[in-house]
């Protein structure tokens, strides 16, 4: 296992990292997308789905493309597909105990937004315990793993890259993160999805359940 005794500050990916992928909340997301792009564009289904995938994969987002190409309002977009049932996701008072257990500051970065985010957390048990969250609105809709969401993160939350780490589920996401310094964990956890490699010169440490991990480092850094 790695040394994490000079980490300060731990930042998290949201979506499949704090949570498991089995709650599936993309599966309700990716359906409220494509009712709103089936309404924007007047188009079916199946052509709503071409587009909301292309998006992602040429804008890192569907909603980076959606505003670039067509003008959408981000508020409205994050609004509609984040208003979807969160009961699948049950409080981990063992990670709680864990995340407690961490020295230093405790941070969310992800590409969805505050509101939706806080709720996820709410629903977690653990939302009062993180310090602070950044989100796509703090990162100007620029999305992970764009340089710029990082050069946001470090700059707007002070954050100094060689003493935090980061950990994430998508490992494309932590590549910039480690050229700017930081220690980088990889929750392959079967939620990566997409047809690039998985290169590990950018990942310091693999894991498959976040609440194991927190537990087997807490007990070396506390």
């Amino acid at each position: 296992m790695a040394d994490f005794s000079h980490v300060d500050c731990w930042i998290f990916d949201l979506d499949n990292t704090l949570y498991h992928p089995d709650c599936d909340l993309f599966g309700q997301i990716d359906v409220r997308m494509g009712a709103y792009i089936q309404r924007l564009l007047d188009c079916d289904a199946d052509a709503a789905r071409v587009v909301q995938k292309r998006y992602f994969h040429e804008h890192g987002t569907t909603l980076a493309g959606l505003m670039r190409h067509h003008g959408v309002e981000p508020g409205d977009f994050l609004d509609y597909v984040h208003d979807i049932d969160l009961s699948v996701v049950k409080a981990d008072p063992d990670m709680r105990a864990a995340l407690l257990r961490l020295p230093g500051r405790r941070m969310v970065f992800t590409n969805g937004d505050a509101s939706y985010a806080w709720r996820v957390l709410d629903r977690l048990g653990i939302a009062d315990i993180f310090d602070e969250l950044h989100d796509i609105i703090a990162c100007d809709y620029v999305p992970k793993p764009a340089q710029y969401a990082y050069d946001s993160l470090v700059r707007l939350r002070a954050v100094k890259p060689d003493k935090a780490l980061f950990v994430e589920d998508m490992a494309q996401n932590l590549r910039p993160a480690k050229a700017m310094g930081m220690m980088t964990v990889w929750i392959n956890n079967g939620s990566e999805r997409g047809d690039h490699d998985v290169d590990h010169a950018w990942i310091d440490e693999e894991i498959s359940h976040i609440g194991h991990w927190l537990n087997q480092i807490t007990e070396k850094t506390t």
